[in-house]
């Protein structure tokens, strides 16, 4: 199963690479608004899959999620410091998040608007953003579990 961990977060780092998507909404692509694009990514995904997967197999992947964004924090050369005060930040951020979403399909359209420009600093006036993570929640709720974690998607 530890090959699926690698798959899945390898497939939501790639749907948060995805240079169109910043095109959607800012002027710059940096990497704290990858981040925050890859915490909603996540944010979705374990909403979706945890109604139908157990908890012990999510936990999992949490766990390997966070230690995986934790390395490659790492690389890019930040101390222990710093990268611990860092996570922690990222940490309660996602967790917001999660609460946020937790019934993003029953919430109207200006407030998952609200939601995301509370996160990104964006400029996106025509709410392509919201309409991006519908889709993406919708693609979710269509596939399972296992169709995610095998193979890595192709942005």
């Amino acid at each position: 199963m530890n090959n699926d961990y690698i798959n899945i977060y390898n497939n939501l780092v790639n749907l948060a690479r995805n240079k169109n998507l910043y095109k959607i909404f800012t002027n710059q692509d940096t990497f704290s608004d990858r981040l925050i694009v890859l915490l909603f990514h996540f944010a979705f995904f374990l909403k979706i899959y945890s109604k139908n997967n157990k908890k012990n197999t999510l936990q999992n992947i949490y766990d390997h999620f966070f230690k995986q964004l934790e390395l490659s924090i790492r690389e890019i050369g930040y101390g222990d410091v710093t990268i611990n005060k860092k996570m922690k930040n990222y940490i309660n951020i996602f967790h917001s998040l999660l609460e946020k979403i937790e019934s993003w399909e029953n919430i109207e359209k200006t407030k998952k608007n609200t939601i995301i420009n509370s996160y990104l600093n964006i400029n996106d006036k025509s709410h392509k953003l919201t309409e991006y993570f519908d889709n993406f929640h919708k693609n979710l709720t269509n596939n399972s579990l296992n169709s995610f974690a095998k193979g890595v998607i192709k942005t």
